[in-house]
């Protein structure tokens, strides 16, 4: 009797090792940090995020296995605020008590900057994405010589924004006479830089360029900058605006009885909402596509077509698609890519996998060292969209149209550009 009862407490403690050892296993969790504006002026940026995200954990319901090991996937995602000292404060945060394995970033320089630098002097490996490459490498003080030890970037730049705006103006008649809204902050100081921005390649393309200089965002008053365009008679308009900033300038300008044929804004027009809230203003304006649903690339990670995982956000979020899905997405198919080849999850070993990324996503193929202008900027195409309002029957209240596709010519246009 007492033998059987030594052989059960013997077994029973076997099969509770047994059943700990798993446990044991099971707890092992790796942690990617995502960092984004989900408030603030700059929150549109941020608004796919969290569905973004909810597709990531179905992604991830069975774990991923890095050097042989299987592991938890948890997803971390903290608020800039659209503030530059709140991104930096959650990057530490994420960086210092989470103990995330590898960062990610996106939504101007206001935020990705800062997170980016945190995992610089960190050593902490980072994947930013939707900032033009030049206010994210010069901004943060890069050297080109040197490049980044530890963050890697996916975007386009500023010559592909100026190449589909130059197009899309060369492709219409005006004067050529253009006027320039640029803030004080990360993306208005490289747009208007006169080296690095737009000034130069305006120039060469004999535009004739009216800069008032730099206004805070946030601006309530644009009649000095509406004063200066009528008096040069400015026929085109163009900048790197919030969206409460192009509303308060587009309604201002009607008010003071300036109409430019051609208004072609970045960050501002980029959304539905925001074209939405201009009313009738709304229509006509042409801004950046950096991502639309007749991109003609597929997911590495869920095998969608743009189209399908804009039309998923669609019936998941019964709102219009944005073109941040796209990019949110594509930062997660990177982690995922580079994490499955890590040797270990050491910083070192996945800051080298990321760097040898060579993948196709829904944004395009993202590949560093050697295809973009330095060693940390992998980029993206781009092409040129206007806002027209919805036909009569879609459940949406406007639409943009691809109408001018001269630098990426894979991205199908569906329209011509027309003057305001």
């Amino acid at each position: 009797m007492s033998f059987n009862r030594r052989q059960l407490l013997q077994g029973a403690a076997a099969a509770a090792a047994g059943i700990a050892a798993p446990a044991i296993r099971a707890a092992d969790t790796l942690k990617i940090g995502y960092v984004s504006p989900q408030t603030g002026p700059l929150a549109p940026f941020g608004e796919a995020d969290k569905w973004v995200i909810e597709q990531m954990k179905a992604a991830f319901k069975d774990g991923l296995t890095v050097g042989g090991t299987k592991y938890a996937v948890e997803i971390v995602l903290k608020d800039s605020q659209s503030n530059p000292n709140r991104a930096g404060e959650v990057a530490n945060d994420l960086i210092l008590k989470d103990k995330i394995v590898l960062m990610l970033t996106a939504g101007t320089p206001e935020t990705a900057n800062p997170v980016c630098d945190a995992c610089e002097l960190n050593e902490v490996p980072c994947v930013s994405s939707v900032v033009p490459w030049q206010p994210w490498f010069f901004g943060r003080k890069g050297d080109p010589a040197k490049g980044f030890a530890w963050t890697y970037h996916v975007f386009w730049g500023l010559e592909d924004v100026i190449a589909n705006f130059t197009n899309g103006w060369n492709s219409v008649s005006t004067n050529k006479k253009v006027g320039g809204l640029f803030p004080n902050d990360g993306d208005g100081n490289a747009w208007g830089d006169k080296e690095l921005g737009f000034p130069k390649p305006l120039a060469a393309q004999g535009y004739a360029l009216t800069d008032p200089g730099r206004f805070q965002n946030g601006t309530q008053d644009f009649s000095a900058q509406i004063a200066a365009f009528k008096k040069d008679g400015v026929e085109v308009v163009t900048g790197v605006v919030i969206p409460p900033d192009a509303k308060t300038f587009l309604t201002q300008a009607r008010q003071q009885g300036f109409k430019p044929k051609v208004i072609t804004l970045g960050k501002a027009l980029l959304f539905p909402g925001a074209i939405e809230a201009l009313g009738e203003l709304g229509y006509g304006l042409t801004s950046e596509v950096w991502w639309s649903p007749s991109h003609p690339f597929a997911s590495s990670l869920t095998k969608q077509s743009a189209k399908a995982l804009a039309e998923a956000y669609e019936a998941g979020t019964k709102k219009q698609w944005t073109q941040p899905i796209g990019f949110a997405h594509a930062l997660f198919e990177v982690a995922a890519d580079a994490l499955k080849r890590a040797r270990s999850l050491k910083p070192a070993d996945v800051r080298d996998a990321v760097a040898a990324s060579n993948l196709n996503t829904v944004i395009g193929p993202v590949k560093w060292g050697g295809a973009g202008p330095f060693k940390n900027v992998s980029k993206t195409p781009l092409v040129l969209g206007q806002w027209v309002k919805a036909p009569a029957g879609s459940k949406n209240k406007v639409e943009l149209v691809i109408v001018n596709n001269a630098a990426a010519t894979s991205i199908p246009t569906a329209g011509k550009l027309t003057l305001l």
